[in-house]
């Protein structure tokens, strides 16, 4: 039995809404992160479940990509983090007015 593409693009919408309502709504920044891990993700689905569709590599090939962007953005987001909670004590984002030029 074969899942329709229908699913898997109802699935990253939902995944996609979650994590925008995380980013949008939520006050801790380690939430904000992994809200921005879930639009991501969603939209690694939607490429995956495209590719398979279409029988094309190019999805896959744009998912590993987006992978491998994300790993450099949560390492680069979590040294900063982690400078952070250092300086202010603090991993609510209004509280964090460091950057402010």
């Amino acid at each position: 039995m074969m899942v329709p593409l229908s699913w898997y693009i109802l699935l990253g919408v939902v995944l996609f809404v979650i994590g925008a309502a995380g980013v949008l709504l939520r006050r801790n920044i380690l939430v904000v992160l992994m809200s921005l891990e879930l639009l991501l993700n969603s939209v690694n689905i939607n490429f995956i479940a495209f590719g398979r569709y279409y029988d094309d590599f190019r999805g896959q090939i744009f998912a590993i990509f987006v992978i491998a962007i994300t790993a450099a953005e949560v390492a680069v987001a979590l040294g900063i983090l982690v400078a952070l909670v250092r300086n202010k004590s603090t991993l609510k984002v209004d509280d964090v007015t460091m950057m402010k030029g």
